[in-house]
């Protein structure tokens, strides 16, 4: 499969120095300068005033996939209120080749929206999403809708 031509709209680029268990550099940002650390299930530290890459993707996969669930709910006339979110589960774990995969859960938090109708949704914001898109055929991705 080819990859998707874009027209830019914007960039932002990060830098490490140590790894895992460096500093993260990124411009015009109050992350600038955050502190890195691997977690305890993978050899590391595990120190809690620190971060590191599998939670920076739950973060972003889930602010980006709520903004792709609004855009989407918006299309078809659907108002999400604020309690309206995205619970992004990040798990690393071993591939059979010795390397490491990723897997991602997405939980829509759709409060007063009919399960079935939440669970379009859902399934409609992975078509629209970057990282839905940017993931799609690579790793696992799980839709669900909380109770």
């Amino acid at each position: 499969m080819a990859p998707v031509q874009i027209s830019p709209l914007y960039t932002t680029t990060a830098i490490t120095h140590g790894g895992r268990n460096g500093r993260l550099s990124l411009n015009e940002s109050p992350l600038d300068g955050l502190e890195l650390a691997m977690p305890k299930q993978l050899g590391g530290s595990g120190k809690t005033e620190a971060t590191n890459p599998e939670q920076l993707f739950a973060a972003g996969y889930s602010s980006c996939f709520e903004s792709a669930l609004r855009l989407v709910a918006g299309k078809a006339g659907k108002k999400l209120d604020e309690k309206t979110g995205v619970k992004a589960t990040v798990t690393i774990g071993k591939t059979p080749e010795g390397g490491f995969g990723l897997a991602v859960e997405l939980q829509g938090l759709l409060p007063g929206v009919p399960r079935e109708e939440a669970q379009k949704l859902m399934e409609a914001a992975h078509q629209v999403c970057p990282y839905s898109n940017a993931t799609r055929g690579n790793i696992d991705v799980k839709l669900s809708v909380a109770e």
